[in-house]
């Protein structure tokens, strides 16, 4: 298997043990207080990685302004939007039901907002991603629709949003950054509009036990730094479209991951959603989008 193919598995990989670990530190710590923290560090563990390697920093205030706004939309709205939104009661089914249609919205986004034009084959993955991503999703939306607070929906709706402009607005400004340097930037940009929200809403609670800081700790070094890192690569070197796709995998992963490590209920309906989500996933990214 070539490298080419590797980066979007190891990615989905890792990027689905962050609900694991949100569900481990999510009582021991305040959601904004934990992503401040996470942003923070993130931060300095890639300018310090910039700084060994010598990567050069963007020239100008245009330039740090936009690594600066994609990360504000792709970190501090999209993870800030849908842990408030969890953490102010929105059930986590309505929740990923309403993240995963992301790459619906961004492939239509793409096709007004870049030089995109997804095909037939394309559409029709994405569509077929959106069903199998529902009946993952089916057994955790048993809820009465009618009472739920409007509010978090509305974070979480702004939240999809966010990581649909920020990853079109990624492959638009960000093809001759260093990807260190403006990660960096991103992270930065991320904790200077968090901070101010966790201290004026939170309480600052971050319980010093292993579950916070392991959590802590992966969320930098395998979220942040490593799944970040392949997220900006493969925005880099292929459609947005393929590229937001992928996370038709995530709910798939999360399921199996929560089978194996909490014992949680895996039936036929979702295995067979599972496979569909690949099924979509794989027309989706198989054929890049034709440029106008």
């Amino acid at each position: 298997m070539t490298l080419e193919r590797l980066i979007p598995l190891a990615f989905v990989g890792i990027w689905s043990t962050g609900f694991i670990a949100a569900r481990l530190v999510a009582p021991w710590t305040d959601p904004l207080t934990f992503l401040s923290y996470r942003f923070l560090l993130s931060a300095l563990v890639f300018i310090l990685i910039a700084q060994a390697v010598g990567a050069s920093w963007p020239r100008g205030r245009a330039a740090w302004a936009r690594a600066l706004v994609v990360g504000i939309l792709l970190q501090s709205l999209y993870l800030g939007g849908v842990f408030w939104a969890v953490n102010r009661g929105l059930p986590a089914g309505v929740a990923a039901l309403v993240v995963g249609l992301q790459p619906l919205a961004t492939t239509i986004f793409a096709s007004s907002m870049l030089d995109e034009r997804p095909d037939t084959r394309q559409w029709l993955g994405v569509l077929i991603g959106f069903i199998g991503t529902l009946l993952v999703l089916l057994p955790g939306l048993e809820t009465d629709f009618g009472e739920i607070d409007p509010l978090p929906l509305v974070a979480v709706l702004i939240a999809m949003l966010s990581i649909t402009l920020g990853t079109i607005w990624q492959k638009r400004t960000g093809p001759g950054a260093d990807l260190r340097t403006n990660a960096a930037i991103q992270f930065i940009g991320a904790f200077v509009v968090t901070l101010p929200l966790a201290l004026a809403t939170e309480n600052m609670r971050f319980e010093s036990n292993w579950q916070a800081w392991t959590g802590l700790l992966w969320s930098v070094f395998g979220l942040s730094v490593g799944a970040i890192s392949l997220l900006l690569v493969m925005i880099r070197r292929g459609s947005v479209s393929s590229v937001a796709s992928l996370f038709y995998l995530v709910p798939p992963v999360v399921a199996l991951l929560s089978w194996l490590l909490f014992d949680e209920t895996l039936g036929p309906l979702q295995v067979g959603g599972m496979l569909l989500a690949a099924c979509g996933v794989g027309l989706a990214g198989r054929q890049t989008s034709s440029r106008r």
